[in-house]
């Protein structure tokens, strides 16, 4: 017998967690279906693997009997709703990559309940929800999914933004239906202030893969300034700091070693994937892309550069989380300005107080002497000072450092 209030959140990771967790704690019975039975007895026991899910919340919800992590996805028969939240990368010619969310819909198809809504928070090309999911449903279903309603509410999370969490960040949904959109907002509606209701699951979609196609191009537009303030012998930052103090028609992004994560490396190139399909170019975005993707080389040889690095020479990069305040790797620029440093005969070394494990390079302690450095990622705890005190040249990308001995500036 299906429940009302109950739901199956398919992928405990960065989304998957944070979103079971707030419908737990709003009362909603939440079951957390992963692949990895290490992952889940883990979970069960309390721990947390992703930041914004602090171990107390996750021992909270568990304790009041409002989540469960399993393996099995047969217990998504007795649930009203469940929510795909899968990863959505890219594939080896830089292609949508929807491996995940088909695997997802092949587990949960068939133990579907007559009536349930699925809603997909992964990050697709507008079209996913109407075009792949639904059809695959009732390509396995024996009664062609009759009854089974579809939404769109793509995700919308930051780690570690202690500002815009899940409560106060608005949220999109929409469904195929009138039906599902409903049911859709009702769900988000009990731990989100907001939740919009748009016309479609497109445009859902496609709203989402502007958000960050939109971030993707003004950060290039910066990028591209560097050399050009550089030349001109004044600091970027300042020139964008000052810009940002008109109070209207302008927003600040700033300058780096290229753009990492889960969304502005990778969301753009769904947009333009789709826009190929449709034989319409977006020049804007794919300058962008390469825009970005080539700071990593540039960052490298400022370095080399700077150091006056050669063949056989030892470096750091510094900071090789995508982001401050986060263990994720996923898309760093850090990986590219380490593997042209290495192309280039320099011997790499990484540091990072925040991550475990990186690439291939070697982990760098005190005692191996470097001969330059490289800020990519501005992590707490970061030995620059101490670096530039040993007399170590350091390239900062990320402005944090400005104004100590022996930094230059991006």
């Amino acid at each position: 017998m299906v429940t009302g209030k109950s739901v199956v959140v398919l992928g405990q990771g960065y989304v998957g967690l944070p979103l079971a967790v707030a419908a737990a704690n709003a009362g909603w019975k939440v079951f957390g279906l992963e692949i990895s039975e290490s992952l889940v007895d883990r979970l069960n026991s309390g721990v947390s693997h992703v930041e914004d899910v602090s171990h107390l919340d996750l021992k909270r919800a568990i304790s009041n009997h409002n989540y469960v992590a399993t393996v099995e996805p047969e217990i998504a028969h007795s649930c009203s709703l469940v929510i795909i939240c899968v990863p959505t990368p890219l594939d080896g010619d830089s292609d949508p990559d929807l491996s995940f969310v088909e695997s997802a819909v092949k587990l949960v198809a068939g133990h579907l309940h007559p009536d349930a809504l699925l809603i997909s928070e992964s990050t697709s090309y507008p079209g996913t929800v109407r075009d792949l999911i639904k059809p695959l449903v009732e390509s396995i279903r024996s009664d062609k999914g009759i009854g089974v309603k579809y939404a769109s509410a793509p995700e919308r999370v930051d780690p570690m933004n202690a500002k815009w969490d899940m409560k106060i960040t608005p949220r999109l949904v929409a469904g195929l239906t009138d039906e599902a959109t409903e049911l859709a907002h009702e769900f988000y509606s009990s731990f989100c202030d907001t939740v919009i209701k748009v016309s479609s699951p497109e445009v859902a979609e496609s709203a989402k893969l502007l958000e960050n196609t939109f971030r993707q191009v003004n950060i290039a537009l910066i990028n591209q300034l560097v050399p050009f303030c550089r030349t001109l012998g004044i600091d970027v930052r300042e020139v964008v700091e000052a810009a940002g103090s008109k109070p209207y028609g302008f927003m600040k992004f700033y300058p780096g070693a290229g753009v990492g994560g889960h969304c502005i490396p990778i969301d753009p190139l769904y947009l333009l994937w789709r826009s190929r399909q449709l034989g319409i170019d977006l020049p804007f975005v794919e300058s962008a892309d390469k825009t970005n993707r080539d700071m990593p080389k540039y960052v490298a040889n400022r370095l080399i550069e700077l150091a006056g690095l050669k063949s056989g020479d030892k470096a750091l990069v510094l900071g090789v989380a995508y982001k401050a305040g986060i263990s994720d790797v996923r898309e760093t620029p850090a990986h590219d300005v380490a593997s042209h440093l290495l192309s280039q005969g320099v011997e790499v070394y990484w540091s990072d107080p925040l991550v475990l494990e990186f690439d291939s390079v070697k982990k760098w302690d005190a005692s191996i002497p470097v001969k330059g450095a490289i800020v990519v990622t501005a992590q707490p705890g970061l030995e620059v000072e101490s670096i530039t005190g040993s007399g170590v040249p350091v390239l900062d990308c990320t402005g944090a450092y400005k104004g100590i001995k022996g930094v230059s500036q991006l």
